[in-house]
């Protein structure tokens, strides 16, 4: 069932059990000395307050101004994307005179990071190198659907009492039990790509508990989760032949010649070498597919792997590759902790075809117009379909009761693609939609472009929003392209050095 169809039970909006106060320690970086954290205890069902308690972790930048706005609850997507840190970029990033008004809330949802517990069904999961993500025969084809239902089987093993209660409804729950520990009335939220859904779905819950609501890179709600993964597909496809174009246009760093078409065939000529023989017994055909995907959710990552494909290609060298890997494609624990909340919440959120010809016959049709990462984003996803919990039904957002809302949308966004964007606005009413036309990234605000920022500032200080006569109530230009890197130049980013490195990416 879509996203859309039906409407929460009203017991879902039932007032969360009473919080205790939360006690704030300092626990600041040298990036964000400020920051404070504090734990708070929430039922890991909230239909039994009094029953079993789960632990969430919570990180705070407080208000410095004499007036303070209440909080602003910040999340970067996911599902199983940690918050904690985001709070301090989020303070850091918006303008001082518009932070210093709030206290600004980073949070680790259920399941996730420094909450407890914290899920990790199958470590290792990702290990290299795994089978390649193209079943070109029946043989890989088990071999990767086995490796699907192995890990379903695990969570179900290992956490069959936490399962049934992660979904977005109780983490949406877990937003007002921490409203209510902070004493306030209401909250204001900032969430990027699926922490959109999630303020979106608390916004229908607890319309009258909502200040001010922000969502960037806007989930469809109406295609939660299978097909809104299908049309991934597609955008990341594009998105990836826009990075091979962005390559040509560069060819006097890159020299891979000026035509995009021959560039992209030189990638799945790597690909399929890399399938025969994996880089340094480590990178094979899925784990490309894996250090590339990235790519299509910041064009900040493009020159690394401008330079793996090209030094691969003209050189057969790899360490510019196994490089990039390591930066973007390799999983660790909390990548592992990660994937485990990202299944466990979408695979329970809403039912999944549970036959498997039905994923075979859809993938192999989007294969066919949309390769780079049909096959990959299937087995990603393919445990749902060995889910061992019960389906929740999704919840319809749409809302008449909020006060005005700002949406941000990139019109080439791939993980959230445009469409989505405009469906959320037209579902909430009074809310505003800030397009970024052509631009391409999945996370467009506090992220070096002014013009959308100074909507989201004039909105974050005192309510403004822009009201437009189209679709689109304000337009503001791409950022630019990324400038490309010498080929001998090693990256000098590091990680948690920009937004894209907080957001809940899948890599």
């Amino acid at each position: 069932m879509l996203a859309g169809s039906v409407t929460a039970p009203p017991a879902q909006a039932a007032p969360a059990a009473p919080a205790a106060p939360l006690v704030w320690k300092a626990c600041g970086s040298i990036t964000y000395p400020t920051l404070q954290c504090a734990s708070l205890k929430v039922p890991l069902d909230h239909a039994h307050p009094s029953g079993r308690q789960i632990t969430l972790a919570l990180t705070r930048v407080p208000h410095t101004a004499q007036t303070s706005q209440g909080p602003l609850l910040v999340n970067p997507g996911g599902p199983g994307g940690s918050g904690l840190t985001l709070a301090g970029y989020v303070a850091s990033a918006l303008p001082k005179p518009v932070a210093a008004q709030y206290d600004v809330i980073g949070f680790d949802p259920r399941g996730v990071g420094r909450s407890s517990p914290a899920l990790d069904c199958a470590p290792g999961h990702f290990k290299t190198v795994r089978p390649d993500s193209v079943p070109a025969s029946a043989v890989l084809e088990q071999t990767n659907l086995a490796r699907a239902a192995s890990f379903a089987t695990a969570c179900g093993r290992k956490y069959a009492d936490v399962l049934p209660y992660m979904d977005t409804v109780s983490a949406v729950r877990d937003m007002d039990a921490i409203r209510q520990a902070l004493g306030a009335p209401r909250i204001s939220y900032f969430g990027y790509s699926y922490g959109t859904y999630l303020g979106a779905v608390y916004a229908k819950l607890y319309p009258q508990r909502v200040r001010r609501l922000v969502l960037d890179s806007i989930v469809d709600p109406t295609g939660v989760w299978y097909k809104d993964n299908l049309g991934q597909d597609y955008a990341f496809n594009n998105r990836h032949r826009a990075l091979m174009a962005w390559i040509a246009r560069n060819d006097s760093t890159y020299h891979l010649g000026k035509d995009p078409a021959k560039i992209e065939a030189a990638w799945y000529a790597m690909r399929a070498a890399l399938a025969k023989k994996p880089a340094d017994g480590a990178v094979g055909a899925t784990e490309l597919e894996d250090t590339f995907i990235p790519g299509g959710y910041y064009d900040g990552y493009w020159p690394d792997l401008a330079q793996a494909l090209a030094a691969y290609v003209r050189e057969k060298n790899t360490k510019p590759l196994m490089a990039a890997y390591e930066k973007f494609g390799a999983v660790d624990a909390s990548g592992d902790n990660g994937y485990s909340v990202y299944a466990a919440v979408q695979c329970r959120d809403t039912s999944w075809p549970t036959s498997w010809k039905r994923w075979r016959t859809d993938t192999w049709a989007v294969y066919r117009k949309a390769p780079f990462m049909a096959w990959n984003n299937a087995w990603y996803n393919a445990p749902c379909a060995f889910w061992p919990t019960s389906k929740s039904e999704p919840v319809s957002i749409a809302n008449t009761q909020l006060p005005p809302a700002l949406l941000f949308q990139a019109t080439n966004d791939a993980a959230t693609p445009y469409p989505g964007g405009v469906t959320v606005h037209r579902l909430l009413a009074r809310s505003s939609l800030v397009v970024e036309d052509g631009g391409g990234n999945h996370g467009i605000t506090l992220s070096d472009n002014t013009c959308l920022d100074t909507y989201l500032a004039a909105y974050l200080n005192d309510g403004t929003v822009p009201h437009g006569a189209g679709v689109a109530d304000a337009v503001c230009k791409k950022s630019p392209d990324p400038k490309p890197r010498a080929m001998k130049a090693a990256s000098t980013a590091s990680r948690g050095s920009t937004l894209h490195d907080l957001l809940g990416y899948r890599r």
